[in-house]
């Protein structure tokens, strides 16, 4: 979905990433935890934390400042989980977001969202949605079904199907 597809005001869960403000459409959001003690499987790259039982299902989580290039997260009080529904050739994956913290559910207009920046063609930037405009700052709004490439899902689902 690109920025022009927005045609009306849309509901997302912004989180923090270091000092950066990201934000998911709050419909692929299933709950978010607190953080909770993760289960690290072996020879799994290093963004994927490891799993987690929610009520009896087994999810893997993903260390998202990792994933972006970023340093790994420091668990803290506002340290959580976010756990997604993510799509890909049909088929849905849940997972966990560890993030530094989730602010908040906003909602932005059409009018508050400016397509991605164009950042050249080293940097892949597809996963992001838009640029959200709220009170000075910028929010990143992440397409999430884009952030994990196929064979990051497929490494999900066998890590769960391990793992049970």
């Amino acid at each position: 979905m690109s920025v022009s597809s927005i045609t009306e005001t849309s509901q997302y869960l912004t989180f923090k990433l270091e000092e950066e403000v990201f934000a998911l459409d709050i419909t692929k959001v299933r709950e978010v935890l607190d953080f909770t003690a993760v289960t690290k499987v072996p020879e799994t790259p290093d963004f994927m934390l490891g799993v987690i039982n929610l009520r009896g299902s087994v999810v893997p989580v993903v260390d998202m400042r990792l994933k972006f290039g970023m340093s790994r997260t420091e668990k803290t009080v506002n340290t959580c989980i976010i756990i997604v529904e993510v799509e890909l050739d049909g088929e849905t994956a849940v997972l966990g977001a560890l993030a530094d913290s989730v602010q908040e559910v906003m909602d932005l207009d059409p009018d508050q969202i400016e397509p991605p920046p164009r950042i050249g063609t080293r940097l892949k930037s597809s996963f992001i949605k838009g640029m959200g405009k709220k009170d000075n700052c910028f929010i990143i709004i992440l397409e999430i079904d884009k952030v994990f490439s196929a064979d990051d899902l497929a490494m999900t689902r066998e890590i769960s199907e391990v793992a049970v």
